[in-house]
This record gives structure tokens, sequence and C-alpha cells, in this order.
């Protein structure tokens, strides 16, 4: 599929997205700056579009940055911690600071990520027998170990409705004011896309790339970095999406390979075009009234996996 498919998809569904709501809203509606409907369509419609193409752009490209840097195409956010340790840092910052301002809270989700990425990575190294269907196994009962111990303290300390309230993931509550974290998620994009090169030149291997001159551990580390952040801010700001940056990088590859200087344009696109049609599709079944986006994107994503799931054994074989 070429980029300038993806950009016009988005386009158009973007302009759907824009006028789907309870509140009907039609483009002669905005020619009227003080109307009730203009007002809507800026402080909720808009912002919501923003979060939901941040969003999916940041966790498509970190789920593509972790399978190249793990050498694994079933490994990504989702399967390897991140975003349960996200949740393990926002329930740290509860219990133990409960003071704390927003911008603390995001580093203490974006620090807690990152540990968790760092030692999933050092588990990874560990292990000899690194089956493509094994790694990811591994790292989603490293993740559910992590979502039981925030689980158990959260209901010892009597939050646990204001930990799942927070994490799940859902859109229909984004307004102004409430999403601007993600735009962090614009310089990891670029940042990714300037050391794409070194990035796959990394997923080569740890000798291949200092062969090449490549400061392999540096570059690793920045890729972490950048998976753990875009984690930490789509978590704080509309919860957990599962799946998104497994399956898209995946689908990506099929048709464009492996260099991600060619994929990570292609990956961030479609991961826009997969979100927004499952928020359409979420808000449109059961009208007016809408499904999470983590329960779409968990259904369609969970089928998805499964479809490469034994598509992986089957060529194994």
């Amino acid at each position: 599929m070429r980029l300038w498919i993806l950009i016009v998809l988005t386009v158009v569904l973007s302009g759907i997205s824009l006028f789907i709501g309870v509140v009907d809203i039609t483009p002669k509606d905005l020619l009227d700056w003080q109307s009730d409907e203009t007002q809507i369509f800026l402080a909720s419609r808009v912002p919501r579009l923003m979060a939901i193409i941040l969003a999916g752009a940041g966790m498509s490209v970190a789920g593509l940055i972790m399978q190249s840097l793990s050498r694994n195409k079933f490994v990504s956010p989702t399967t390897a911690g991140t975003l349960d340790s996200a949740k393990l840092g926002i329930l740290i910052s509860m219990l133990f600071f409960t003071s704390a301002t927003y911008m603390q809270q995001v580093l203490f989700s974006f620090a807690s990520a990152l540990l968790g990425t760092f030692l999933f990575m050092q588990i990874l190294n560990r292990i000899k027998f690194k089956d493509a269907i094994f790694i990811p196994l591994i790292g989603i009962m490293f993740g559910n170990i992590l979502s039981s111990i925030t689980t158990f303290f959260a209901y010892e300390a009597d939050i646990i409705q204001n930990i799942s309230a927070w994490l799940m993931g859902d859109f229909s509550l984004t307004i102004s004011g409430t999403y601007e974290l993600l735009y962090l998620s614009v310089p990891v994009l670029i940042i990714a896309y300037v050391y794409a090169n070194k990035f796959t030149v990394a997923g080569l291997g740890e000798d291949f790339a200092k062969n090449l001159g490549v400061k392999y551990q540096y570059v690793v580390n920045l890729g972490l970095v950048l998976v753990a952040l875009i984690a930490a801010t789509v978590v704080l700001t509309v919860g957990v999406i599962p799946f998104l940056g497994l399956i898209i990088p995946n689908l990506v590859s099929l048709y464009k390979g492996d260099n991600l200087a060619k994929t990570v344009p292609h990956t961030a696109f479609l991961g826009v075009c997969f979100l927004l049609l499952c928020d359409i599709f979420g808000r449109v079944i059961i009208y007016p009234y809408q499904i999470p986006i983590n329960l779409t994107v968990g259904v369609i994503g969970c089928a998805i996996f499964l479809i490469m799931l034994f598509r992986g054994r089957a060529y194994a074989k």
C-alpha cells in the first residue's frame, strides 16, 4: 500500500470522526463561530481526533522500534510489560506521593515504564531459546506479574476504582486541556525517523552494529526511552490501548519489509487509520452510546494476533 493512500484514508476517516457524535453537527453549523455546535466541535471533537492521531501514530511506531531492537515480530509495549510498568508507576505515585502534580505522575509513569522495558530486555538477553512465539509469551507473563502487583496493592489501598477508571482506554472524555501531553509523540516520531537506519542496524545484533560503527548500546537505550515515553503519555492521557504496537508494524512489514527508514511513515499512518476505524466502529455500533477504544482494539487486535501466531507456527514447520 502506497503512503499517499494511507494519507488520503487518514484524511477521510478524520473527517468522518469529526462529525460523528450524540450532538448532530454539520459543516454548515461551523459557519456560526458562536454557536453551541461550533463550541462542541472545538472543545471535544477536534481534541478527540488529535488524541487518536497522536496515540495511534505513537504506539504503532513504539511497537516498530521494540520489534526491531528485540529482533522479534511479536514484541510490543503490550507484550513486553511496558504498559503494565507504566500502570505500576501510576500506582506508586498515588500511594506514596498523594500530592504529586500531573507532571510528576507523568515522570513516575515514564520512569516505571522505562525500568520495566529495560528489565524485559535484560530477560530477553539471558534467554537462549529465542523462539518467535516463546519470547512474547515471556513478556506477557512478565506484564501479568506487574499487573497483578498493581491490582493487589490497589485493592489494599482501596483505590482499585481510581486505577481502573484511569487506565481504561477511552477517548470519549477527551476534551481541550486533557490531551496535550500526547504532543510529546511528535518529537518522538521525528527522532524515530532520524534514527531509523541505526535502529535497523542495531536490530541485526550487537557485533554487526559495532562493525558498522554504530554505538549499539546508545541506540538501544535511546529506542527504549522513546518507547517508554510514548507508553507513559498514552496511558496517562487515554488509558491502555492493547495490541496496536504489535499488529500494525507486522502488517506494514508484509509489504514494506524491515527497513525502518521506509516503514516508519507507513506504520504511523496505518496506526492512525486503524485506531480511527476502531473508534468510529465503537461510536456507531450502539449509537448514541460508545464502546471504549480498548475493547474494540482489543477484540480486533487479539484476532489478528492469533492469526499471526498460527501463521508464524505454520511457517516454522
